[in-house]
């Protein structure tokens, strides 16, 4: 299945060539994981935040196509969605959504609907692309869809900088091995985030294996994967997010904000 190279693969490894030839000011980090329910875009929303408090200018693409939910996270109702730019109703300019807090600015998606007239059509692509021309941003954080469908692999085509959000669930690890097979076609590295994990420790040690795991399976020799760090279980993550605001922000102290900030420091020493 991995081994097959298309064409429509091929063409993705175009547009992700033709990103890295332009030397964009906008660093492009995209996020996803193999499994949903893993706290991906709570993490996203949150990392966001903390780059902004940095001083830094953050987009972030609700790029869970279907499912999008990024705009309750931030507690706003956008004007447009990405896909009203994409469908010619609107300019680029006016699907950014300014959220409540500085710095950050969401391109919304629309969730319960099917978008099967993009499929294979690479708009996905060239919309990044249109982003990063821009030159307003510092960083432009991508929030994938779960799994490994088309669309989400069109997200990952075209980045050089991927997280893998995951946690110790076997159902999870399963996927994010597949994640990490299928990257190492056309990737350098991945870098791992373990979520609802306790220690730094128990995320290093299963990084570890997965490494080893991939090097007994003829995994490609220079393919590095590099473990950013943990974050533990907490309830009031869970709760603020109902309450539509970020726990970072909340909860600036806690350890588990700290935590966030320790993934957060580990990605920007390892981001291209």
């Amino acid at each position: 299945m991995y081994n097959n190279v298309s064409l429509q693969a091929s063409k993705l490894v175009e547009l992700a060539n033709g990103v890295k030839k332009n030397s964009y000011r906008t660093k492009l980090i995209t996020i996803t994981s193999g499994k949903g329910g893993v706290g991906k875009s709570t993490i996203t929303s949150n990392l966001a935040f903390l780059l902004s408090k940095k001083g830094y200018k953050v987009a972030v693409l609700d790029a869970d196509i279907g499912l999008a939910n990024l705009q309750v996270l931030f507690d706003v109702k956008p004007r447009n969605s990405f896909f009203d730019y994409i469908e010619g109703k609107s300019r680029l300019e006016d699907t950014i959504t300014k959220t409540s807090y500085e710095n950050i600015y969401l391109f919304a998606g629309i969730s319960s609907f099917e978008y099967s007239s993009f499929k294979n059509s690479f708009v996905f692509s060239n919309f990044i692309k249109d982003i990063l021309a821009l030159d307003s941003f510092d960083f432009l954080l991508v929030d994938t869809g779960a799994g490994l469908n088309d669309y989400v692999k069109e997200f990952l085509a075209i980045s050089d900088n991927i997280v893998a959000i995951t946690s110790t669930d076997p159902s999870a690890l399963t996927d994010v091995y597949a994640l990490i097979k299928m990257l190492s076609l056309n990737k350098s590295k991945l870098m791992l985030c373990f979520n609802h994990t306790k220690s730094y420790q128990i995320g290093e040690t299963i990084s570890n294996s997965l490494i080893t795991l991939g090097k007994k399976n003829s995994l490609k020799a220079d393919f590095m994967v590099k473990y950013l760090g943990n974050i533990s279980s907490c309830t009031n993550v869970a709760t603020t997010s109902r309450l539509r605001k970020i726990f970072a922000n909340e909860f600036a102290n806690d350890e588990v904000t700290l935590q966030m900030e320790l993934v957060l420091r580990s990605l920007l020493l390892n981001i291209g």
